[in-house]
């Protein structure tokens, strides 16, 4: 068996018609002919590394991605991708350290592009009492672990509308970055959600996880904030995801919780 390898061509025009750009317009917005572009999708003409970084840019290519068109072309990638526990980003890890604890007694946790929980506070551990401590060994991944149907889904009250959710930011994540784990995650979690997950509205403002607890049920409201000028790969795949209690109740059990200790499974 032999494998292909995309040209730069090839991924610019499969970027560009995942971004639903003609060539008129891309060139126009990069200040090139559409006849360059053109030549450029075709291999007639080599495009230079400025070129491929403003095309990138234009297209909202991701750091990984800019990084494998520039391999694609010949040219070294430009953008770092570091461990997370190197020394050079002690002051990221740092500083997300700080916003977990702060975020007590609320939960809150750090995932990577594929939804693998990279750092998490002390607030996420009572959620997961209720189950089998193997899903609590690394790697986490919060759309399993949300779905799956031995996991948290037979205690979610709304799944239907919180799987469309997940569902949701899935589909959007794979068209935005391409990326086949996300993919092959998306057509994973659909099995678990069903086919009528994506059909189902909530009437609230914001849709809450609603979850069920032996020690009353929580409502959650969710924010996710990502890094804003990113020039490291690990770092623009990201997210921190928080939850805020949607009443009063939510807001009383998580209180006592952070102060009485985890709760009993």
């Amino acid at each position: 068996m032999t494998s292909t390898v995309a040209s730069p061509g090839e991924l610019l025009r499969g970027w560009r018609t995942r971004r639903r750009r003609s060539q008129m317009d891309l060139a126009l917005d990069v200040g090139v002919s559409t006849r360059h572009l053109s030549f450029v999708e075709t291999g007639r003409s080599r495009a230079s590394r400025e070129l491929l970084l403003d095309l990138a840019d234009h297209l909202e290519l991701p750091l990984r991605e800019r990084n494998a068109l520039l391999l694609a072309a010949g040219f070294a990638p430009i953008y770092a991708e570091s461990r997370l526990d190197s020394a050079s980003l002690d002051a990221v890890r740092g500083a997300l350290g700080h916003l977990l604890d702060g975020h007590e007694p609320f939960p809150a946790l750090v995932i990577d592009r594929c939804g693998d929980v990279v750092m998490s506070n002390r607030a996420v551990a009572p959620l997961l009492g209720l189950l089998d401590p193997a899903w609590s060994t690394p790697p986490v991944n919060v759309y399993r672990l949300s779905l799956h149907p031995q996991a948290l889904a037979p205690h979610i009250r709304n799944l239907d509308q919180w799987a469309g959710h997940l569902v949701h930011r899935l589909e959007r994540l794979a068209d935005l970055t391409g990326d086949p784990r996300l993919t092959a995650l998306l057509a994973e979690v659909r099995g678990y959600a069903g086919a009528d997950a994506t059909t189902v509205r909530s009437e609230h403002v914001v849709l809450p996880l609603h979850l069920a607890h032996p020690d009353g049920d929580l409502r959650l409201y969710s924010t996710i904030t990502h890094f804003g000028a990113a020039w490291d790969v690990t770092l623009d795949e990201l997210s921190i995801e928080t939850f805020v209690p949607a009443d009063a109740s939510t807001r009383a059990l998580l209180d006592t919780w952070m102060r009485d200790g985890r709760p009993a499974a």
